[in-house]
């Protein structure tokens, strides 16, 4: 099928980049990073060279090479190694982001609790597993809720909840560190420590390879790249761009808390509240603390409504495809995949009963986002694999956007680049932190194993039990089939 050529108004370079950066930046891993002071900033340029940038440019040519044709990550990895392993990417991507929402919902949840003017007592609620576990899945049923009466009008939300709740928060915070050293504030950060980490404490690292999901998501914005002027030397500016002042935010927005927390009282859930609460005693204006606590929940339950029903729509596709059973395929009358949005609730419900049963918060916090590193790098990989494949297979297939002017040296560089670093991360991901009281090593490494098992091995056994009754005839969009298909049709 022949690229379209976009018709629209063309998106430039600096919106391209901000739009990067919105989809990427969020704060709520910030404390997980201070722990590790100056270094974290190695962490940072470390995760950004070897998965950020790589992550923006392969998606790119990907996305520009099947612009016409659904399926995302599908597509893409279906074409270079078949519709098995497609399968699995899709399903992992859509997997992930339901494990995601009791973590990023465990901060709104803190967030809350924050509201109050009495930073012992909010402390004390934060912490508190039951208050915790009731606010997560009060917050995540509404939105899913809400996303069953249709989406349409939830943009607008994401987009105030963004700004509201993530990039003012972030410069905020940047500014009361400055204030507050220009003041005569005492650094509880040792900027005299080393930039580069002892790598012989393995460890140490493994807060620190859960870096690369903070830079997760820079995928999705492969699918603009023919809405981009000269896309072959503006994308690439654009994510440059957008690279650098995200790598800036998260750097000095580390530097703030670790400015004004000591090390040894960082806290994963908790940190970016105290932080802020700290800050705005220094400069008497307490009354700010339930204002940035509602901004930032305001972030995250905005940043979950616009979720909920996302990734769930591409597994809804490819299911309408012959892939999900039929009940997999239901909608209501507004459209919405709600039976897919169902069993994602019930997943998300007794992931949040796990609350139960970890020794704390945090350590179920922790647990839980290094299962869904874990799960993301799985798909990363999948990814950076097909873009190489692919140059061999679909050699001659037209490429919008393309890595390197000449020759596979530059997509061999890129994409072994992102996939050696997601490896890495991977590996890391699987061994106990040190900082943070994780309860019994058998639990992290059962959870950890059991989960990655669990999740890869499912979209096998639906694969397996598959009919061709489950293929959805009456599709007014039906799934294009892959090149390899075509041809062993004709």
């Amino acid at each position: 099928m022949a690229n379209k050529v976009s018709t629209g108004a063309k998106i430039g370079v600096m919106t391209l980049a901000i739009m990067n950066i919105t989809a990427v930046v969020s704060l709520r891993g910030l404390p997980a990073e201070a722990e590790y002071g100056l270094s974290s900033a190695f962490y940072y340029l470390f995760a950004a060279i070897c998965f950020l940038i790589p992550t923006a440019l392969v998606a790119a040519e990907l996305a520009a090479m099947y612009q016409d044709k659904q399926g995302g990550v599908f597509r893409w990895v279906g074409e270079a190694f078949g519709e098995r392993l497609g399968f699995l990417a899709i399903w992992l991507q859509w997997v992930e982001s339901t494990i995601w929402y009791p973590t990023v919902l465990t901060f709104g949840a803190v967030s809350l609790a924050f509201i109050g003017m009495d930073q012992t007592s909010d402390m004390s609620l934060a912490s508190n597993k039951m208050y915790t576990l009731v606010v997560v899945l009060i917050i995540y049923w509404a939105a899913t809720f809400i996303s069953l009466k249709g989406m349409g009008w939830v943009s607008k939300v994401a987009k105030v909840g963004g700004m509201v709740g993530t990039i003012i928060p972030a410069g905020l915070l940047i500014v009361l560190a400055g204030v507050y050293l220009a003041m005569g504030g005492e650094s509880q950060m040792n900027f005299d420590g080393n930039f580069f980490p002892d790598f012989t404490k393995f460890n140490n690292l493994v807060l620190a390879s859960s870096i690369f999901l903070f830079y997760a998501g820079m995928e999705m914005m492969g699918v603009h790249v023919k809405d981009v002027e000269n896309p072959s030397k503006n994308y690439p500016k654009a994510v440059f761009i957008g690279a650098f002042v995200t790598v800036l935010i998260f750097v000095l927005g580390t530097f703030s808390l670790g400015i004004i927390i000591p090390q040894k009282d960082i806290n994963l859930t908790q940190s970016l509240l105290v932080g802020f609460d700290n800050y705005f005693k220094f400069i008497h204006a307490s009354w700010l603390s339930p204002v940035i606590a509602v901004a930032l929940a305001f972030g995250v339950l905005a940043g979950v409504l616009t979720w909920v029903a996302g990734p769930s729509k591409g597994i809804f596709t490819v299911g309408k495809a012959g892939y999900l059973p039929p009940f997999m395929q239901k909608t209501n009358n507004n459209g919405v995949q709600k039976n897919i949005l169902y069993i994602q609730g019930i997943i998300v419900t007794l992931l949040s009963l796990l609350f139960v049963v970890m020794p704390s918060v945090q350590s179920f916090y922790q647990i839980l986002s290094q299962l869904t590193v874990l799960l993301y790098l799985i798909m990363y990989m999948l990814m950076f694999a097909a873009a190489i494949a692919l140059r061999y297979k679909q050699k001659d297939l037209a490429r919008p956007y393309r890595i390197g002017s000449k020759g596979n040296g530059m997509m061999w560089f890129l994409a072994g680049l992102g996939f050696c670093g997601s490896l890495l991360a991977f590996v890391l991901s699987f061994i106990p932190p040190a900082q943070i009281p994780s309860g019994s090593p058998a639990v992290w490494y059962a959870v950890l194993f059991a989960g990655c098992l669990v999740v890869v091995g499912a979209p096998f056994v639906i694969l397996a039990a598959r009919k061709p009754s489950w293929k959805n005839m009456n599709d007014s969009e039906p799934f294009e089939p892959f090149s390899w298909q075509e041809k062993a049709n004709k």
